[in-house]
Protein backbone atom coordinates (compact mmCIF):
# COMPACT_ATOMS: atom_id res chain seq x y z
CA UNK A 1 0.00 0.00 0.00
CA UNK A 2 1.42 3.49 -1.04
CA UNK A 3 1.14 6.02 1.66
CA UNK A 4 -1.20 9.30 1.03
CA UNK A 5 0.16 11.65 -1.46
CA UNK A 6 1.43 14.87 0.43
CA UNK A 7 0.12 17.93 -1.77
CA UNK A 8 3.61 18.72 -3.52
CA UNK A 9 5.21 15.00 -4.16
CA UNK A 10 5.03 16.33 -8.08
CA UNK A 11 7.01 19.06 -7.86
CA UNK A 12 10.30 17.61 -8.33
CA UNK A 13 8.57 16.25 -11.61
CA UNK A 14 7.40 19.57 -12.57
CA UNK A 15 10.54 21.16 -12.23
CA UNK A 16 12.23 18.75 -14.31
CA UNK A 17 9.52 18.78 -17.19
CA UNK A 18 9.81 22.75 -16.55
CA UNK A 19 13.55 22.83 -17.18
CA UNK A 20 13.76 19.94 -19.73
CA UNK A 21 14.98 21.95 -23.16
CA UNK A 22 12.29 19.46 -25.09
CA UNK A 23 8.97 17.14 -24.63
CA UNK A 24 9.63 14.14 -22.61
CA UNK A 25 7.81 11.41 -23.68
CA UNK A 26 6.23 8.85 -21.19
CA UNK A 27 4.29 5.38 -21.69
CA UNK A 28 2.39 3.24 -19.84
CA UNK A 29 1.89 -0.30 -19.60
CA UNK A 30 -0.42 -2.15 -17.43
CA UNK A 31 0.51 -5.85 -16.52
CA UNK A 32 -1.57 -9.36 -15.50
CA UNK A 33 -4.71 -8.42 -17.56
CA UNK A 34 -6.86 -11.19 -16.70
CA UNK A 35 -7.26 -10.94 -13.02
CA UNK A 36 -9.48 -8.73 -11.33
CA UNK A 37 -11.75 -7.19 -13.58
CA UNK A 38 -13.39 -4.47 -12.04
CA UNK A 39 -9.57 -2.93 -10.60
CA UNK A 40 -8.58 -3.20 -14.17
CA UNK A 41 -11.38 -0.85 -15.76
CA UNK A 42 -10.97 1.89 -12.80
CA UNK A 43 -7.64 1.81 -13.97
CA UNK A 44 -9.16 2.28 -17.45
CA UNK A 45 -11.81 4.93 -16.55
CA UNK A 46 -8.90 7.07 -15.17
CA UNK A 47 -6.75 7.08 -17.88
CA UNK A 48 -9.77 7.75 -20.34
CA UNK A 49 -10.53 10.78 -18.19
CA UNK A 50 -7.25 12.43 -19.18
CA UNK A 51 -7.02 10.62 -22.76
CA UNK A 52 -3.69 8.76 -22.12
CA UNK A 53 -2.55 6.04 -23.84
CA UNK A 54 -2.24 2.45 -22.03
CA UNK A 55 -0.62 -0.61 -23.49
CA UNK A 56 -2.42 -3.69 -22.05
CA UNK A 57 -0.73 -7.12 -21.06
CA UNK A 58 -2.80 -9.73 -21.76
CA UNK A 59 -2.51 -13.42 -20.12
CA UNK A 60 -3.87 -15.51 -22.48
CA UNK A 61 -5.12 -18.50 -20.33
CA UNK A 62 -6.57 -16.26 -18.30
CA UNK A 63 -8.59 -14.56 -20.86
CA UNK A 64 -12.50 -15.47 -21.28
CA UNK A 65 -14.98 -14.63 -23.61
CA UNK A 66 -16.85 -11.99 -21.01
CA UNK A 67 -13.27 -10.00 -20.64
CA UNK A 68 -12.69 -9.99 -23.95
CA UNK A 69 -16.21 -8.29 -25.42
CA UNK A 70 -15.62 -5.79 -22.44
CA UNK A 71 -11.90 -5.21 -23.88
CA UNK A 72 -12.74 -5.49 -27.38
CA UNK A 73 -15.63 -2.69 -26.74
CA UNK A 74 -12.94 -0.68 -24.54
CA UNK A 75 -10.60 -0.94 -27.34
CA UNK A 76 -12.65 0.08 -30.49
CA UNK A 77 -13.87 3.04 -28.92
CA UNK A 78 -10.53 4.42 -27.61
CA UNK A 79 -9.57 5.21 -31.21
CA UNK A 80 -6.26 3.45 -30.99
CA UNK A 81 -5.76 4.87 -27.26
CA UNK A 82 -6.00 1.55 -25.36
CA UNK A 83 -4.01 -1.23 -27.04
CA UNK A 84 -4.26 -5.40 -26.28
CA UNK A 85 -1.03 -7.64 -26.67
CA UNK A 86 0.28 -10.78 -25.29
CA UNK A 87 2.16 -11.53 -21.81
CA UNK A 88 3.91 -14.51 -21.81
CA UNK A 89 1.02 -18.05 -21.95
CA UNK A 90 -0.57 -18.78 -18.26
CA UNK A 91 1.78 -16.70 -16.20
CA UNK A 92 3.36 -19.47 -14.14
CA UNK A 93 6.93 -20.04 -12.97
CA UNK A 94 8.95 -22.78 -14.53
CA UNK A 95 12.28 -22.28 -12.95
CA UNK A 96 13.81 -24.90 -10.52
CA UNK A 97 15.48 -22.63 -8.67
CA UNK A 98 16.22 -18.74 -8.38
CA UNK A 99 14.30 -15.83 -9.86
CA UNK A 100 10.81 -16.38 -11.11
CA UNK A 101 10.49 -17.24 -15.20
CA UNK A 102 7.99 -18.64 -17.82
CA UNK A 103 9.99 -18.44 -20.54
CA UNK A 104 13.48 -19.30 -19.18
CA UNK A 105 16.70 -21.17 -19.16
CA UNK A 106 14.69 -24.27 -17.52
CA UNK A 107 12.54 -24.39 -20.56
CA UNK A 108 13.84 -25.39 -24.41
CA UNK A 109 12.81 -23.44 -26.98
CA UNK A 110 10.25 -25.86 -28.66
CA UNK A 111 8.41 -25.59 -25.59
CA UNK A 112 8.96 -21.81 -25.34
CA UNK A 113 7.87 -21.72 -28.94
CA UNK A 114 4.66 -23.73 -28.04
CA UNK A 115 3.25 -21.53 -25.25
CA UNK A 116 4.09 -18.43 -27.26
CA UNK A 117 1.74 -19.73 -30.20
CA UNK A 118 -1.31 -20.76 -28.38
CA UNK A 119 -1.28 -17.61 -26.18
CA UNK A 120 -0.99 -15.65 -29.32
CA UNK A 121 -3.95 -18.15 -31.08
CA UNK A 122 -6.18 -17.76 -28.17
CA UNK A 123 -5.73 -14.24 -27.77
CA UNK A 124 -6.68 -14.20 -32.02
CA UNK A 125 -9.59 -15.64 -31.47
CA UNK A 126 -11.02 -14.01 -28.44
CA UNK A 127 -9.56 -10.27 -29.47
CA UNK A 128 -8.80 -10.66 -33.43
CA UNK A 129 -7.21 -8.17 -34.98
CA UNK A 130 -6.76 -6.08 -32.19
CA UNK A 131 -3.65 -8.08 -30.79
CA UNK A 132 -0.76 -6.12 -31.37
CA UNK A 133 2.43 -8.02 -32.17
CA UNK A 134 4.07 -6.80 -28.70
CA UNK A 135 5.28 -9.47 -26.15
CA UNK A 136 5.51 -8.79 -22.36
CA UNK A 137 7.30 -11.86 -20.62
CA UNK A 138 5.78 -12.24 -17.14
CA UNK A 139 8.67 -10.89 -13.99
CA UNK A 140 9.73 -8.87 -17.45
CA UNK A 141 11.77 -12.29 -18.02
CA UNK A 142 13.00 -13.85 -20.80
CA UNK A 143 15.39 -15.65 -22.87
CA UNK A 144 17.62 -15.11 -26.13
CA UNK A 145 15.87 -18.16 -27.01
CA UNK A 146 12.80 -16.52 -26.40
CA UNK A 147 13.69 -13.51 -28.28
CA UNK A 148 14.32 -16.00 -31.04
CA UNK A 149 10.99 -17.78 -31.67
CA UNK A 150 9.11 -14.16 -31.02
CA UNK A 151 11.01 -12.71 -34.30
CA UNK A 152 10.22 -16.35 -36.17
CA UNK A 153 5.94 -16.01 -34.86
CA UNK A 154 6.24 -12.22 -36.36
CA UNK A 155 6.30 -10.37 -33.12
CA UNK A 156 7.82 -7.10 -33.55
CA UNK A 157 8.51 -5.70 -29.91
CA UNK A 158 9.61 -6.97 -26.98
CA UNK A 159 9.09 -4.58 -23.98
CA UNK A 160 10.40 -6.05 -20.62
CA UNK A 161 12.28 -3.65 -17.29
CA UNK A 162 15.21 -1.21 -18.48
CA UNK A 163 17.25 -3.48 -16.30
CA UNK A 164 17.45 -6.59 -18.24
CA UNK A 165 20.35 -6.85 -20.74
CA UNK A 166 19.45 -6.53 -24.38
CA UNK A 167 19.03 -9.00 -26.88
CA UNK A 168 19.61 -7.54 -29.55
CA UNK A 169 18.03 -9.62 -32.05
CA UNK A 170 17.46 -8.87 -35.07
CA UNK A 171 13.79 -7.93 -36.35
CA UNK A 172 12.47 -7.38 -32.60
CA UNK A 173 12.76 -3.59 -31.14
CA UNK A 174 12.87 -3.30 -27.26
CA UNK A 175 10.79 -0.78 -25.63
CA UNK A 176 12.02 -1.26 -22.18
CA UNK A 177 10.02 -0.31 -18.80
CA UNK A 178 12.15 2.39 -16.68
CA UNK A 179 9.70 2.59 -13.60
CA UNK A 180 7.40 0.60 -11.87
CA UNK A 181 4.94 2.23 -9.82
CA UNK A 182 5.05 -1.09 -7.30
CA UNK A 183 8.63 -0.55 -6.39
CA UNK A 184 10.06 -1.35 -3.37
CA UNK A 185 13.17 -0.03 -1.20
CA UNK A 186 14.74 -2.42 0.98
CA UNK A 187 11.22 -4.11 1.28
CA UNK A 188 9.31 -0.89 1.75
CA UNK A 189 6.77 0.23 -1.02
CA UNK A 190 8.29 3.83 -2.19
CA UNK A 191 6.73 6.39 -0.87
CA UNK A 192 4.60 9.27 -3.09
CA UNK A 193 7.61 12.13 -2.44
CA UNK A 194 9.88 8.91 -3.34
CA UNK A 195 8.33 8.39 -6.44
CA UNK A 196 8.29 12.12 -7.08
CA UNK A 197 12.24 12.66 -6.98
CA UNK A 198 12.42 8.97 -9.09
CA UNK A 199 10.36 10.83 -11.87
CA UNK A 200 12.43 13.84 -11.94
CA UNK A 201 15.56 11.55 -12.39
CA UNK A 202 14.28 9.86 -15.45
CA UNK A 203 13.23 13.26 -17.08
CA UNK A 204 16.27 13.83 -17.27
CA UNK A 205 17.65 11.41 -19.64
CA UNK A 206 16.78 11.22 -23.40
CA UNK A 207 14.78 8.12 -23.36
CA UNK A 208 11.31 7.49 -23.03
CA UNK A 209 10.17 7.21 -19.91
CA UNK A 210 7.90 3.86 -19.09
CA UNK A 211 5.85 3.06 -16.66
CA UNK A 212 4.08 -0.32 -15.69
CA UNK A 213 1.35 -0.72 -13.08
CA UNK A 214 -0.69 -4.19 -11.99
CA UNK A 215 -3.97 -2.36 -11.75
CA UNK A 216 -4.92 -5.86 -9.49
CA UNK A 217 -3.05 -4.52 -6.40
CA UNK A 218 -4.10 -0.55 -6.88
CA UNK A 219 -5.81 0.62 -4.15
CA UNK A 220 -8.14 3.95 -3.86
CA UNK A 221 -4.70 5.78 -1.88
CA UNK A 222 -3.30 4.75 -4.99
CA UNK A 223 -5.30 5.87 -7.26
CA UNK A 224 -5.84 9.45 -5.60
CA UNK A 225 -2.02 9.71 -6.30
CA UNK A 226 -2.35 8.32 -9.86
CA UNK A 227 -4.85 10.75 -10.68
CA UNK A 228 -2.35 13.57 -9.34
CA UNK A 229 0.35 12.23 -11.63
CA UNK A 230 -1.71 11.33 -14.86
CA UNK A 231 -2.90 15.17 -14.39
CA UNK A 232 0.31 16.27 -14.53
CA UNK A 233 1.63 14.33 -17.81
CA UNK A 234 -1.72 15.19 -19.74
CA UNK A 235 -1.45 19.19 -19.17
CA UNK A 236 2.74 19.63 -18.97
CA UNK A 237 3.56 20.88 -22.05
CA UNK A 238 7.03 19.15 -22.41
CA UNK A 239 5.52 16.19 -21.41
CA UNK A 240 4.28 13.83 -24.65
CA UNK A 241 3.05 10.41 -24.53
CA UNK A 242 3.04 7.43 -27.02
CA UNK A 243 1.80 3.90 -26.96
CA UNK A 244 4.33 0.76 -27.17
CA UNK A 245 4.13 0.40 -31.13
CA UNK A 246 4.45 3.92 -31.88
CA UNK A 247 7.99 4.27 -30.15
CA UNK A 248 9.13 1.32 -31.72
CA UNK A 249 8.65 2.31 -35.25
CA UNK A 250 10.57 5.86 -33.74
CA UNK A 251 13.66 3.96 -32.79
CA UNK A 252 13.25 2.03 -36.05
CA UNK A 253 13.49 5.17 -37.85
CA UNK A 254 16.07 6.40 -35.77
CA UNK A 255 18.15 3.75 -36.71
CA UNK A 256 17.96 3.97 -40.33
CA UNK A 257 18.65 7.28 -39.85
Amino acid sequence: MMAPPARDWLDPLRRALDASPAPVTFFFRDDDVGWSDDRLFTLLDLFARYGLPIDLAVIPAELGPALARRLERTVSDSGDRVTVHQHGFAHVNHEHEGRKCEFGHARPGLDQRGDIERGRQRLRHLLGPLVRPIFTPPWNRCTAETARCLVDLDFRVLSRDISAVPLNQAGLAEVSIGLDWHAHRRGVRLSPNEWGEALARVVSTTEPVGIMFHHAVIDEAEHEALRQLLGVLAGHHHARSAGIMALARDEAVGKAH
